[in-house]
């Protein structure tokens, strides 16, 4: 069992109840949250870490791990939202550029924070080869560093960080392509260019 930072805890059942994110106890708790984190473990991932073994759920509630893609190396990449356009034109590159990343050795698993019956609704949709995390606890997503607060129309709120890491035969990541330089449109094009 997984034990939470108490704050974060707290955050995560007040995030539960819909009407509460406007409230000004749900900002301060989760800015305490927020300001107890940059002091204590950061779990983000960097170039020559290993990719922790257990990595979720897919589409169909299988356990995915890391040593199912041993000698393979893994494209694992974080989205917002399926079905969203710009999260849609990422995967669709994949999805286009699928058979030439396999060629050069690559499997592709993606993550967002979607249950599995949304996933499964648009690899359907996008028929896409690959399958999808379903990280609806946010595991996966605090073990890379990619759940973040984030802003939109000065509206401030927690949201997935669209980020690639490509992961080596050994488990050991060897390229991130963070936020700012992925283009969603052209995003397979952007992993196989090295």
């Amino acid at each position: 069992m997984k034990i939470l930072h108490p704050t974060k805890h707290i955050l995560l059942l007040l995030e539960k109840v819909s009407n509460f994110k406007q409230d000004y106890t749900f900002v301060f708790i989760k800015n305490v949250y927020l300001r107890s984190r940059k002091f204590k473990e950061k779990n983000d991932m960097k170039v020559g870490d290993k990719a922790p073994e257990v990595l979720g759920r897919d589409e169909n509630g299988n356990e995915v791990k890391l040593s199912d893609y041993k000698g393979k190396k893994l494209v694992l990449y974080f989205y917002p939202k399926d079905n969203t356009s710009g999260c849609t034109a990422e995967a669709c590159s994949i999805r286009d550029n699928y058979e030439r990343l396999q060629a050069e050795g690559f499997e592709v698993l993606g993550v967002s924070v979607q249950d599995e019956n949304s996933h499964k609704k648009f690899i359907e949709k996008q028929q896409l080869p690959f399958h999808l995390i379903a990280d609806t606890e946010k595991t996966l997503n605090e073990a890379f560093g990619v759940w973040a607060e984030k802003s939109m129309y000065g509206r401030k709120y927690f949201g997935t960080l669209r980020t690639t890491f490509i992961i080596d035969e050994n488990g050991v990541i060897e390229r991130i392509i963070l936020p700012k330089e992925i283009k969603t449109k052209i995003h397979g094009e952007q992993i196989l260019a090295k």
